[in-house]
């Protein structure tokens, strides 16, 4: 691999130089992208506690429940390679009012469903717009913000992308100890009209859009492969029922093959520059590192925020409530570090920090694998949990600038969409990981006669010790991610 991508930063394809004169726009513009994406990526993980009382009140199995969840990653998995097109093809603006109007429509839609087929199809709505409104975030800070402070402004974005999943539990857990599952999503839908509103009256074009062709046989593999992945890892995550009418394998090696047929193509397709997801982003070694290390953190963030509550409800005996409190320290911990830890990438770049984080989490992971049994206090787990997402906070940013910030200007649209779906597909490995090894363990907890409450804490154990295991791999490859090089082609200092 070489350290960097040959494309000129004079692409046309590339954001254009800006002038200081341009700071407040451009603070405007991110500052609109920011709160309306903390709203839609809350919208993720706001389920998760809400599954029991759905059931009940729709008359539905767990199995169909899971759906309103698995659906939500299912459409992120497949619509977020396609924002790297859209990006290139389209005005900033435009992009927005689509990306807010489907979450906004979609929320309404939830809030006035009947019954668990129109929910379905309006987190299916809501999940369209968070796709592509996560990568546009991303996109267009990278193309704002000079190189010399994006780790601030990737700090923010860390709040968004890692800490709204994490507090969404707690919302959802506050939300339906006093009202019904609607109000997860009657309280969402004014924030996000007025954010549709403010973004309509005030968000304005800051990229030049460029003729691109879009590549319908890369649509479709991606969608089968992304798609077909996530969903069979989903569908083992959650466990197969003896009446599932398809083996969670079958997507998944639908989607495996689709995807390197996806691969295949968008290398062919590069050499006539129009791939819908350019892949010579790897050729970028800080990049393909980065990339890495976004994964195993991503598995780890999505496989504690499933097991944790599994573990707090059905050993300790807590309720969604308390569940939801529980928990929010720890993403307390990591909004307040995030923006911290942004101004020390700034000043001393990844190095310093990236194999910190990569400790805490294994740290993390290695102390829940051998705390976690049937009497842990809770002081104990929170604690421990703070523990997990500082490191996270301490691992994401940094990560997310030096990823992005490792590549020519052309391809941040394409580098934005990657590192988004290696998140959604690593959120759903981990996921799957967890609960498959927590399964198992209580399989063989079971059968020696153990209680189910130690069945669970058996289970627990080991899905930990698998992940602190893994967590090695992160902590060794931390060491080699670099500063970018400065991009020359950045726009000016903005003000501060």
């Amino acid at each position: 691999m070489t350290d960097s991508v040959a494309i000129s930063s004079h692409d046309p394809a590339a954001p254009p130089r800006l002038d200081a004169d341009d700071t407040a726009r451009n603070r405007l513009v991110i500052g609109i992208l920011v709160v309306s994406t903390f709203v839609v990526v809350l919208n993720e993980t706001v389920m998760s506690v809400a599954l029991p009382t759905l059931m009940v009140d729709l008359g539905i199995t767990a199995a169909t429940a899971q759906w309103l969840t698995t659906g939500f990653l299912l459409t992120m998995a497949v619509v977020i390679p396609v924002t790297g097109y859209l990006m290139q093809r389209f005005h900033t603006r435009p992009i927005y009012l689509l990306a807010m109007s489907l979450f906004t429509a979609g929320t309404l839609l939830a809030a006035l469903a009947p019954g668990f087929g129109v929910l379905l199809l309006a987190r299916v709505v809501q999940a369209s717009g968070t796709a592509i409104m996560i990568p546009l975030l991303m996109t267009t800070a990278m193309s704002l913000v000079p190189a010399h402070s994006r780790g601030r402004t990737m700090g923010t974005i860390s709040v968004v992308i890692a800490v709204a999943p994490a507090i969404g539990p707690t919302i959802s857990g506050l939300v339906l100890s006093v009202l019904s599952w609607r109000f997860m999503f009657v309280v969402v839908l004014p924030v996000a009209v007025v954010a549709l509103v403010v973004g309509a009256k005030k968000m304005v074009d800051v990229t030049t859009p460029r003729e691109v062709d879009l590549d319908v046989p890369s649509v479709v593999l991606s969608a089968l492969g992304f798609g077909g992945l996530v969903y069979g890892l989903s569908a083992l995550g959650e466990g197969a029922s003896e009446g599932q009418a398809v083996d969670p394998a079958l997507p998944a090696g639908v989607g495996v093959v689709a995807l390197v047929l996806f691969v295949v193509r968008q290398v062919r397709l590069a050499r006539t520059g129009s791939p819908l997801l350019d892949l010579r982003t790897f050729a970028t070694k800080n990049f393909t590192f980065s990339i890495v290390l976004i994964a195993l953190a991503s598995l780890v963030l999505f496989g504690s925020l499933v097991l944790l509550p599994i573990y707090t409800q059905n050993v300790l005996g807590l309720g969604t409530l308390e569940t939801g409190l529980l928990l929010l320290p720890g993403g307390l911990a990591m909004g307040l570090l995030s923006p911290v830890v942004g101004r020390l990438y700034d000043a001393l770049g990844p190095r310093p920090l990236v194999p910190v984080g990569a400790t805490l989490i294994s740290v993390a992971l290695w102390l829940m694998s051998l705390l976690l049994h049937e009497d842990t206090s809770i002081a104990m787990i929170v604690v421990v949990h703070v523990l997990l997402n500082i490191g996270l906070s301490f691992t994401f940013t940094p990560l997310f600038s030096a990823s992005l910030g490792s590549l020519e200007p052309a391809l941040y649209s394409h580098g934005s969409a990657v590192l988004n779906t290696v998140q959604q597909v690593m959120g759903a490995v981990g996921t799957a990981l967890f609960i498959t090894v927590m399964a198992a363990a209580e399989h063989t907890a079971a059968a020696g006669g153990a209680g189910e409450r130690a069945t669970t804490a058996a289970g627990v154990h080991l899905a930990f010790l698998v992940g602190a295991s893994i967590s090695l791999v992160g902590v060794a490859a931390s060491l080699l991610v670099r500063r970018p090089e400065t991009d020359e082609s950045a726009p000016l200092p903005m003000a501060h």
